[in-house]
């Protein structure tokens, strides 16, 4: 099998992988046929179309190589109809989601390098084509994306990025390399899945500084919305008090 063989077998691979990602958070979110045939469009080439437009590769693959739109719609809407078999969408979502997140940062990598660019920006356009599947299908199912919360997802793509830039200018960027490099970043999303790692957050303010935390001003809210649900809240229990004291 020549390079460019495989490079395009390992492309059409995480574009299937990605699109039944897509497929199975729209199905998660109760979309119709068509809802779910968009977004696993979206999820399978969002982040390939990214990755043509930047290195101005001609017309993006998904729109130029019928073989992509075709493997993700069809990927998709088999998905659609057999998600009734499909046990715990929740766990194959994610699996599948890391799988394709290694696929898409290696090939996504691998071309930039073939373009000519040099190795910081292949790498930060492997990354991004890694993570745009997966930021587009979240949008549009009304999720927080993944790369914007504390989960391991950009840093894996990154670290799956360096690595392939690392073992082309070792020579050593042939098939297995390649696939170990893919099997590298699915490996470290899923274990920080398992070990629950993420990158730090914000901390909250002190409080000596007069500010409330965000996760107890939120539930200051919530007890103030239950206490107007059960009649009144604070100002009609006070005035029971002020009604019995005069009554005695």
């Amino acid at each position: 099998m020549t390079a460019a063989a495989a490079l395009l077998l390992a492309d059409l691979t995480g574009v299937a992988i990605f699109a039944a990602s897509g497929a199975s958070a729209a199905v998660v979110k109760r979309l119709d046929l068509f809802g779910v045939v968009f977004v696993g469009f979206v999820a399978a080439l969002g982040g390939g179309i990214f990755r043509d437009l930047v290195i101005g590769d001609g017309p993006p693959l998904a729109f130029a190589d019928w073989r992509y739109a075709v493997t993700a719609m069809v990927t998709a809407a088999a998905v659609f109809w057999l998600h009734p078999q499909l046990a715990r969408l929740r766990t194959t979502v994610l699996v599948l989601d890391a799988a394709g997140l290694g696929l898409f940062t290696v090939t996504g990598t691998l071309t930039a390098l073939d373009a000519g660019l040099p190795p910081l920006g292949a790498g930060m356009i492997g990354m991004m084509a890694g993570i745009g599947g997966g930021l587009g299908r979240d949008l549009l199912t009304g999720e927080i994306p993944v790369v914007l919360r504390r989960e391991i997802y950009a840093v894996a793509a990154l670290a799956g990025a360096v690595a392939v830039v690392g073992l082309d200018r070792a020579g050593l960027a042939g098939p297995g390399p390649l696939m170990a490099a893919a099997l590298f970043v699915f490996a470290v999303r899923l274990v920080a899945l398992r070990r629950r790692w993420s990158a730090p957050v914000p901390a909250d303010p002190p409080a000596g500084d007069g500010a409330v935390p965000a996760a107890r001003q939120a539930d200051d809210g919530r007890r103030v919305e239950r206490q107007a649900d059960h009649g009144g809240g604070v100002d009609r229990q006070a005035d029971d008090g002020r009604a019995a004291d005069q009554g005695r």
